[in-house]
């Protein structure tokens, strides 16, 4: 599902909501859970999961254009989602 079939399918089943309004709903989420990843704070959903930041610290490499050649790969923050007990026992078909 991509992000216009998941505008489609938000329009559909909230009544009485236009699609300029299932977007923007969509832009302020995405928007928000960013916002709070850049400040190193979490956004927990009960139930469905938690949306957080976290420090991939440096490391070596190779270059792969060179393969004789070693590299540090640079430290980079990375987002990270852990799944909730709902949407785990969902997808083990338990609920």
């Amino acid at each position: 599902m991509n992000k216009a079939q998941l505008i489609d399918r938000i329009y559909h089943d909230v009544e009485g909501l236009n699609k300029k309004q299932a977007e923007k709903m969509l832009e302020v989420f995405t928007d928000i859970v960013i916002e709070e990843l850049k400040n190193d704070r979490e956004v927990t959903i009960a139930g469905f999961g938690t949306f957080l930041s976290r420090v991939r610290y440096s490391r070596g490499g190779v270059n792969p254009q060179n393969p004789s050649e070693r590299i540090t790969i640079p430290a980079v923050k990375v987002a990270k989602f852990k799944t909730g007990y709902h949407l785990k026992q969902a997808l083990k078909g338990k609920r």
